[in-house]
């Protein structure tokens, strides 16, 4: 990760650069040590993008309003899987190296704590690897999968989501496809064979969340609760096809702001992709599909209703409220897990008590594979998702429903509420989970809820003392409940949106 693989020279300017000076950085995250950058905390990303085939490198500007939280005479950015041509800080070209996974920049002069500056970064975004993430190919164009590290394979960026930022975009491209990103259309202008489109999403978001699709796509508009837009991508040959799925959005939606309260973001739609990824993603206000999930025939249709409710749980629970660090994931993926389950059983589809007895008789074997829910160990080295396993989806959904049978269910579903709203467009911690259940509750949560999130095996259930945490419930289960094929995915894919694959998200 030191070697300076690629350096382009610093303009006359910014002085020489010392060899031993440049080098990767990171915020000392526990599960990505390398990803996100100490100094400075960036207000707004704005990316413009020229898209030709999908099979070349597109190119790119991306310019970074941020602020120096140190006294910088350099700044890191993660950024790869591109060719950097110029950067300026503050209007004046800047030097450069790339090293590692890392654009280090050296502007003419010190930054001074405290300052707003500027970066503009001319370079190019290349998605023919998609291996890694970032870029994902379809059939016929383009989109976005940055989670967990990915976004600094498409744009220059802290790439971390404690440090989110407003976002806009502006995309060319040929006229005959569609382009949609997250948030809201602004200005679309057709000149000549090409057309500019551009977007601004109205609330901070993580890099790890944002989305862009290029294709040939039928964009449809319906109404949610209180009048929410409502915008859905597919592809255009399927838009007949798909439009009963995608009409069970607005009665998903009212159905979760009667449990966390009114919908954080200003639109929000499914973007179905024609692609093989093995996994969906909660991209903000347009969380990605497989086409595939929706044209085959091997789940049953509440299941793909509940996987579809998964997604949008994580615009509350991840993209409202993000985790401070990914050791926090939990909050994300438990929550999302949480609700998908509890949608399908008040639909009468699969016990919500039976799931999690379910998931306690795997929780021991969890912990010890994974870690427990709140200190999952890091990934493999080159298997950077790897930390997308079942103790973050079920096994942390297991948390909150031993917390609800403590508790009860009146104050569970207030701090569901109020976890939403005091940390609404922020980032939270583990931390300050426990310390509002304590608070909402009136007694001190932590030597309850610590064993639970850190203990290497699974405390007694509250309320079911004949529950263990080493049984394998594989009988033919009660009616309504998952398919036993099903029920084995719950357990062994790490994603609920992936519980139809085998590949790991």
């Amino acid at each position: 990760m030191a070697t300076v693989f690629a350096a382009v020279g610093p303009s006359s300017a910014a002085g020489p650069v010392d060899a031993t000076g440049p080098r990767p950085l990171g915020i000392g995250d526990p599960l990505y040590p390398r990803l996100g950058n100490p100094g400075y905390d960036v207000r707004a990303y704005a990316i413009a993008l020229d898209y030709r085939r999908q099979d070349q490198p597109l190119g790119a500007v991306t310019t970074i309003d941020a602020r120096a939280t140190a006294s910088l005479r350099s700044v890191n950015l993660d950024f790869t899987q591109g060719s950097v041509r110029s950067v300026q800080v503050d209007g004046a070209r800047a030097g450069f190296v790339t090293t590692g996974e890392d654009l280090v920049i050296i502007p003419a002069g010190r930054i001074r704590r405290g300052a707003a500056f500027t970066i503009t970064v001319h370079h190019t975004s290349d998605p023919r690897d998609g291996s890694g993430g970032g870029w994902v190919r379809t059939r016929d164009g383009l989109a976005m999968a940055n989670q967990a590290d990915a976004a600094h394979r498409v744009f220059p960026c802290n790439d971390h989501p404690s440090d989110k930022a407003r976002f806009s975009f502006r995309i060319t491209a040929p006229k005959a496809l569609t382009v949609v990103a997250g948030g809201l259309l602004g200005k679309r202008v057709r000149k000549g064979a090409r057309t500019t489109w551009t977007y601004r999403l109205a609330h901070p978001m993580a890099t790890e969340l944002a989305q862009l699709s290029i294709g040939r796509s039928a964009v449809l508009h319906r109404t949610g609760p209180h009048r929410l837009p409502v915008r859905d991508v597919v592809p255009a040959a399927d838009r007949a096809r798909l439009g009963k799925w995608l009409a069970r959005t607005p009665g998903q939606l009212a159905w979760m702001e009667k449990k966390a309260g009114r919908y954080p973001f200003e639109n929000y739609g499914l973007l179905i992709s024609h692609a093989t990824t093995g996994f969906e993603l909660e991209t903000q206000t347009l969380s990605l599909f497989e086409r595939g999930l929706f044209t085959g025939h091997e789940l049953p249709r509440w299941y793909v209703e509940s996987i579809m409710v998964h997604e949008l749980a994580h615009q509350w629970f991840g993209d409202s409220v993000s985790p401070r660090r990914w050791s926090d994931l939990w909050l994300n993926e438990g929550h999302a897990t949480w609700y998908e389950a509890l949608y399908a059983d008040e639909r009468g589809k699969a016990s919500l008590g039976r799931r999690m007895r379910l998931a306690y008789g795997q929780s021991d074997a969890w912990r010890a594979d994974g870690g427990p829910p709140a200190a999952p160990r890091p990934a493999e080295p080159g298997q950077q998702i790897g930390i997308f396993r079942p103790v973050v989806y079920d096994g942390s959904a297991l948390v909150l429903y031993a917390l609800r049978q403590r508790i009860g269910r009146a104050a569970f579903e207030r701090l569901e509420r109020q976890w939403v709203l005091r940390h609404r467009d922020g980032v939270a911690s583990t931390t300050d989970f426990i310390r509002l259940a304590s608070e909402v509750s009136g007694r001190d949560q932590a030597g309850f809820l610590r064993p639970w999130l850190y203990g290497t095996k699974t405390p007694p259930m509250p309320g079911h003392p004949r529950w263990k945490s080493d049984e394998n419930d594989e009988k033919p289960s009660a009616k309504g409940a998952p398919l036993p094929s099903v029920r084995r995915a719950m357990r062994q894919a790490p994603h609920a949106a992936v519980q139809h694959a085998a590949k790991p998200r």
